[in-house]
Order: structure tokens, then C-alpha cells, then sequence
């Protein structure tokens, strides 16, 4: 397990590079979509980012450049906890206030496990300072709270699948048999995962199980990318919507669906002792 979950990194990586793109892309789609179409109401679909060019622009570059970062292992640790404060600020200062006007948690929830991922990944390096200031406590606290964003995370995403099971289900590609059976599966899946990520670490039986959990969540996130996003972003799906190669959407689900593989995975790695074994390989 620990060289196949070690590569989370790696996967998490490609996924903020990917994310960088796509708001540089977006960014420039606005731009020439309102010198060609004047006066045509065109919105580009910026993930967590408000639809102004200059912010998409200035995101899609952080994202990249600390992807590429956590790729090359450059500062890693800082890499990620920026990441993982940025995600944390996307859901905290917007989204939460789209959930409460629209009541849809699901963008909240992933901008929270994105960011958790990345603090669990944080934590995996060991801490670049001795010092025990407040402002390195506050910080060292905030990378803590990774393991448990993200349990939570995978505990609502399981709610929502089993409250809109019919929707998810009619997601299911349409040759894979028994839909509500394997949308159920998966909510009560993700409940399982989250709890025992949540309670790892209070005994060997409770890790073993967090372990193994957060393995499974990165193995069924991977089956998504592959059988559900990638045919739906390429258009290769009955179900895609029109114009799905060129849907931000499409390609925003794909990207976090390679994202949380990649947490998921990280999360597996933490929990392995992954802070003591880089320690030990310095």
C-alpha cells in the first residue's frame, strides 16, 4: 500500500496544475468572448473564483506554480499549506455564502476536501521551523485540522448522495448495471471512509481501518475519473452535455474527481506515518 498511495502526491499535483490552466484559460475565454460577442452576456465557469479575468488569471498562476511545486517536492510542505489556506479562504469567504443562497453544499465540500487534502499533505513533510511561537502554533494547528476537514467532507458528500440518489444515479454510465444500487454503495461508502478517517489515530484498529478506508475512497475517485469525467469532458459519453469539450464544468468535475483520488490517497499515506518516514529520509 504505500508505494501505490504515495503517489497521491503526484496525482493531487497534476490536478492543481490542471485547475491552474483552466482559470488561465477561462480568464482569456472572457476576455475574447466579450471582444467578439460586444454587448452578449458571456460567463466563463471559473472553480471557486469569481468570473473577473485579472482574478482568474492571477489564480490560474498560483495554482500552477505551487502544482508544480508539489510535483518537483519545492518546498513542498509550504507549497501545500499554502495551497490548503487558499482552498480553505475559496470556501470560507465564497462559497459559503453561495450555500446559504442556493443551499447547494456540494462546490463548499469540495473546495474543504481540496484544501484538507492539502494540509494532510503538509503534514506529511516534517515542519520547516522549531519555533513555538503562536503564529507557529496557530499554523501548525490549521495543518492538524487537514485528516478532519476532509473526513467531513467525505461524510457529506455520502449525505447527498443518498438524499439525491435518483439524480446521482441517472449520472451512472448508462452500461454499468444496478444504478441505485452502486449510488447507495457509494453514499454509504463515503459515510464509512469519512468516520474512520475522522477516528484513526485513537487506536491500531481505528487507524488500520482509516487506512484502508481512505485507500478505497482514492481507488473509487480514480474508477470516476476514468469511467464517468474523462468520457464526459471529452464528449465520449451519452450523457454529456452539448459542447462538452468545451464545458468548464465538465472539465472542473474531471479535475476535482483527479484531486480527491490524489487526497484520498494522501490522506492513506498520512496515516502510514509518512511525516516520520520523510524525517527518517532526510
Amino acid at each position: 500500500m504505500d508505494k501505490v498511495v504515495r503517489q497521491g502526491q503526484l496525482i493531487f499535483a497534476l490536478a492543481i496544475m490542471a485547475f491552474g490552466i483552466q482559470n488561465i484559460v477561462c480568464g482569456w475565454f472572457r476576455v475574447f468572448a466579450k471582444t467578439l460577442f460586444a454587448g452578449e452576456n458571456v460567463t466563463a465557469v471559473i472553480p471557486w473564483v469569481p468570473a473577473y479575468s485579472w482574478l482568474a488569471y492571477l489564480t490560474g498562476l498560483v495554482l500552477f506554480a505551487l502544482g508544480v511545486a508539489l510535483a518537483r517536492n519545492v518546498r513542498p510542505r509550504l507549497a501545500a499549506t499554502l495551497l490548503g489556506i487558499l482552498f480553505l479562504a475559496f470556501a470560507v469567504l465564497l462559497e459559503t455564502r453561495r450555500m446559504i443562497h442556493t443551499g447547494s453544499r456540494t462546490v463548499f465540500f469540495e473546495a474543504l476536501a481540496l484544501g484538507g487534502s492539502a494540509l494532510m499533505l503538509a503534514d506529511t513533510f516534517p515542519s520547516e521551523s522549531s519555533s513555538r511561537e503562536w503564529g507557529n502554533r496557530v499554523l501548525e494547528w490549521v495543518v492538524k485540522s487537514g485528516r478532519f476537514l476532509f473526513a467531513i467532507s467525505a461524510i457529506a458528500f455520502g449525505i447527498d448522495h443518498l438524499i439525491y440518489l435518483r439524480f446521482v444515479a441517472s449520472l451512472v454510465p448508462w452500461w454499468i448495471p444496478w444504478h441505485l444500487f452502486w449510488t447507495l454503495f457509494t453514499g454509504l461508502g463515503f459515510i464509512a471512509a469519512g468516520l474512520s478517517i475522522g477516528s484513526a489515530g485513537f487506536s491500531i484498529p481505528t487507524n488500520l481501518a482509516g487506512r484502508w478506508g481512505a485507500a478505497s475512497l482514492g481507488l473509487m475517485f480514480l474508477l470516476w475519473f476514468v469511467l464517468l469525467h474523462l468520457p464526459r469532458s471529452l464528449g465520449l459519453s451519452v450523457a454529456s452535455g452539448p459542447g462538452a469539450p468545451r464545458n468548464p464544468n465538465e472539465w472542473s468535475s474531471a479535475f476535482i474527481a483527479l484531486g480527491m483520488w490524489g487526497g484520498s490517497w494522501i490522506c492513506a499515506y498520512s496515516l502510514l506515518g509518512a511525516r516520520e518516514k520523510r524525517a527518517a529520509e532526510s
